[in-house]
């Protein structure tokens, strides 16, 4: 005998539509964001500086760690811009006055100022620092406190998507993804 539990969830219609894209050409087909994937050039270069940073005081010729870091400072920050654009239309999605759409603004906020203390970063160090020395303690303290700001707002996006679904394809569609494609060695039928 088998036995079969049915569940039937009630959800509200603006859960959906924090699913769907404003526009699919900009911000990623339904099921395929481009704000998650966007986001990885800002985190990547701007982890990335930090490690360049703290090498700058291990290195005998920190020169080159000096100009890397700032670099990829300034590639993080054209990275975010170009995230930007896509997270507000994610962000549109959202029904306002949701908890989602608070989460979102918060989560919007501590990235555009997590860019703009990158982007004053870049210009402090590009406005003179000489590279011979190692980065500033300064520059390394905002650089540490920046990543660090990223990371809540990398949590907060983490629970848009993973906790509430924003721009995630609804149960059934990811549903598809587990229907066996052959039956299990062993298995009756």
């Amino acid at each position: 005998m088998k036995l079969e539990v049915v569940v039937i969830v009630m959800v509200d219609p603006s859960h959906e539509q924090a699913k769907r894209p404003v526009s699919a050409a900009l911000a990623g087909p339904y099921g395929h964001p481009f704000h998650p994937i966007l986001v990885t050039v800002p985190i990547g270069a701007w982890a990335g500086s930090l490690v360049f940073d703290i090498a700058s005081h291990l290195a005998r010729d920190p020169d080159f760690l000096v100009r890397g870091a700032r670099w990829l400072i300034a590639l993080g920050v054209i990275g975010a811009l170009a995230a930007a654009l896509v997270g507000f239309l994610d962000l549109f999605a959202i029904p306002p006055g949701t908890r989602a759409f608070r989460v979102g603004l918060v989560h919007m906020t501590l990235n555009l100022l997590v860019t703009a203390a990158y982007a004053a970063n870049f210009l402090w160090r590009h406005a003179g620092h000489r590279p011979d020395t190692g980065v500033g303690g300064g520059m390394l303290a905002l650089s540490a406190v920046s990543l660090a700001a990223l990371g809540v707002s990398g949590y907060l996006g983490g629970k848009l998507a993973y906790r509430w679904g924003v721009r995630v394809a609804d149960e059934g569609t990811q549903a598809e993804g587990f229907v066996p494609t052959r039956r299990p060695p062993g298995s009756a039928g």
